[in-house]
């Protein structure tokens, strides 16, 4: 069920992209197409995916809300593009392709990115068959995890961190704003738009949280346990970068132990779901065994 329904939602996100990209073509052609190199580079498409299978959890249809999920896809393109450039991280390739800016240059792949996140606010306006107080509470998930208590936040510090050895209280409030506060923004939006009660949109909050801990640990395993080929970026950027991680803060069986205490953590949080969330938390545990 977990590949057949990620698979399908994959397909029906890569479509809408290509469709919102042709709703709004940019003045200049090389944006336009800095944008799309970013955008349609492939990927898991896994906060559509999430916010969608929030949305079904809720007892609504998640296929309805592709455009709203399309939106956060392209907030997530913007950081990474960002988030490659010399400046930043300063990598070479994402996804087994040149980066953005190895293509079009720093330049225009920060506008690239720019283009994006405003663009999706756009984007996420354009969702049918929501109230408008429903669309304002969804506006406001993403700004926040946008923001500077969110993405930029996690950023910030880690620019900070480099050359550092930092606690592990500091890793993780930098990758609940760096990677987990997006996590959170799509799985809140597609319970919001489903129409979720309190305690379901404080259940799932939970589940995101701990999701998006599991998701980080996971990738710094990768990090020292992958290869190239498979992930499609170079491994032990972390270490050349001089990062502190959960493997280098903990061991790498520590940091296994805890990625699947985690996971552990993110499926109980459903436990007062029935059937309709089994997708999100299948989705947890495959985390522990994902190779990419």
């Amino acid at each position: 069920m977990l590949k057949e329904l990620w698979k399908r939602r994959l397909d029906l996100v890569e479509k809408k992209l290509i469709e919102e990209l042709h709703e709004e073509e940019a003045l200049d052609e090389t944006l336009c197409a800095s944008m799309k190199y970013s955008l349609m580079a492939g990927g898991k498409r896994l906060r559509p995916v999430l916010l969608m299978a929030a949305a079904d959890a809720v007892g609504a249809e998640g296929d309805t809300f592709v455009t709203t999920g399309c939106a956060i896809e392209m907030i997530h393109t913007y950081s990474l593009i960002h988030d490659d450039l010399p400046a930043m991280d300063d990598d070479d390739y994402r996804r087994g392709k040149l980066t953005n800016h190895k293509v079009y240059g720093d330049g225009m792949a920060i506008l690239a990115g720019d283009a994006l996140l405003t663009m999706a606010f756009e984007v996420m306006l354009r969702q049918e068959g929501v109230s408008p107080a429903q669309m304002a509470a969804v506006v406001r998930e993403m700004s926040i995890a946008a923001g500077p208590n969110g993405m930029v936040g996690g950023q910030a510090i880690d620019l900070e961190s480099e050359n550092k050895r930092i606690g592990l209280e500091q890793l993780q409030k930098m990758h609940m704003g760096k990677t987990g506060a997006l996590f959170r923004a799509a799985i809140r939006s597609g319970a919001i738009l489903g129409g979720a009660t309190e305690e379901q949109l404080e259940a799932l909050t939970s589940y995101a949280d701990k999701f998006g801990l599991a998701f980080q640990i996971t990738d710094d395993i990768l990090d020292v346990t992958g290869d190239e080929e498979t992930i499609g970026k170079p491994v032990g950027s972390d270490e050349r970068n001089h990062k502190s991680t959960y493997v280098t803060l903990t061991s790498l069986k520590d940091a296994k132990k805890l990625a699947i205490t985690t996971v552990d953590e993110a499926v109980e949080a459903l436990d007062s779901f029935g059937d309709e969330a089994d997708f999100l938390r299948d989705l947890a545990t495959y985390l522990i065994a994902r190779n990419k």
